[in-house]
This record gives structure tokens, sequence and C-alpha cells, in this order.
């Protein structure tokens, strides 16, 4: 099972995601480390767990208010064995393609026509397909295509976002059923142990976490016997910038 741990970015700080509520969001505060510094909080978590990947959302980016490439570029820099997988609203996708694994989040699409110029240009992109509660937050016309859908898939509940609500394991279900060939990620609502066996029983392919890495109830124990080997993401270029 792969886990990667999500790194959300906002006016230079690393942020505490809580229900998708972005304007509410203020710089992480961890026992992990003393600083909301993206580079600090990165380390923290790389040094003591065996990640190979790491999830970034752009908050600043998606909204449209800014960029925090910069610190993208620098975390690249200094880790550069390990892949980023970044949601970045789909802005200036070949630059950040030079350093990252693009993640086309549902949510930033205009239109059907948007997601397949992007994928077009990026088919090593994953898909994030967005939900709040149950509703999906994208073109329709691509929830109901699951021909359209890459390899690799994240279910991002963005209601359940650091919250104790556990993973949606009926929309983890349905989607799964819909292109049982793909790679499903499960974001939002992972509580703990069992949350990680039950998706991993449900056969998963891997999950995105924060809140619970930086409150602890997922420790190294916790992830022994889960963690895939350290391996090159197919997906990614190999380019530099």
């Amino acid at each position: 099972m792969k886990i990667v741990p999500v790194i959300d970015l906002k006016e230079g700080h690393v942020v505490a995601a809580h229900l998708g509520q972005r304007e509410s969001y203020a710089p992480l505060n961890t026992p992990l480390c003393r600083s909301s510094a993206p580079l600090q909080v990165a380390t923290a978590l790389l040094t003591r767990f065996p990640f190979d990947t790491l999830y970034i959302a752009d908050l600043d980016a998606i909204s449209g208010a800014g960029s925090n490439f910069d610190s993208l570029r620098a975390l690249h820099r200094h880790y550069p064995h390990i892949t980023l997988w970044v949601d970045n609203g789909g802005v200036e996708l070949k630059q950040l393609s030079a350093i990252a694994r693009p993640v086309i989040g549902s949510e930033s699409l205009g239109g059907l026509s948007d997601y397949t110029r992007l994928r077009s240009a990026h088919p090593s992109a994953l898909l994030s397909l967005d939900f709040h509660e149950r509703e999906f937050r994208g073109p329709p016309a691509l929830l109901a295509n699951p021909r359209l859908w890459p390899e690799a898939i994240i279910a991002m509940t963005l209601s359940r976002i650091g919250s104790d609500r556990g993973p949606d394991l009926t929309l983890l279900t349905e989607l799964s059923a819909r292109k049982p060939a793909s790679s499903l990620y499960a974001a939002g609502g992972i509580r703990n142990r069992n949350d990680l066996h039950n998706l991993n029983r449900m056969g998963i392919s891997g999950c995105l976490l924060a809140s619970a890495l930086h409150r602890g109830d997922i420790d190294s124990a916790a992830l022994n016997g889960l963690l895939t080997p350290r391996s090159p993401d197919p997906g990614t270029t190999g380019t530099k910038p």
C-alpha cells in the first residue's frame, strides 16, 4: 500500500487543512517540528517515515491568489529522490512537470474540454476526483465516463479532511467498481491504523495522510507492513528544472 503524506501550501506556509474550508486554514502547528516552513515540515516527515512521495496542494494557485512554485522547486532540489505529486489548479503544468507529477483536480476544471486538453499535454498526470460530502466538484461528464480516467486516481473527500469521520468507504467502493483496473488512492478522513487496514483489505492502492500523522494517531508502528518499498514513480519523467 502506498502511503503519501500531504503538504498544503498557503502564502509560503504549510497549513492545517480542515473540512475543505480553505479560507480558515492556519499555519501548521505540529509536534514533528517547530516550523510551518515547507522544507522543515517535509524534512520532519521524511526523517521519521520511509516515504517516497509527497502530495502537495498549492492552495494559492488553486484559488488564483498566487503561487508557491519557489517552495516546490526548493523541495525538489533538496529531495530530488522524492516524487512530488502536485495539484496547482492546472496552472503552468509544463513548468511544473519538470519537477513534479501533476495532479489534475476536478474542482479546478471549467469543463470537460479543460480536462482533455490537460490530459493530452500531460499523460502522466493523476486525476483527483473531488467531492464535498457526496457532491462531485467538477464536470459531470468526467465523473460519468470512467474511460476518461487515467490509471491513477485520487478520491478526494474534501469535507472529511482533518475530521474524525473516517474515509468514505461507500464512495471508494463505488469508484473502484467503476474502474477496477485503476490505482485508487483515498484522501480525507483517515484516522488511524484500523482505517488503513480496512482500506488495504478493500484493495485500495494507497492513501493520502496529514492530520493523523501530525497528531501521532498513525506512527511508524501503524505503518509497519503497509508501506510499499521505495521505488521510482512510473508517472515521473525524471527531468530536472
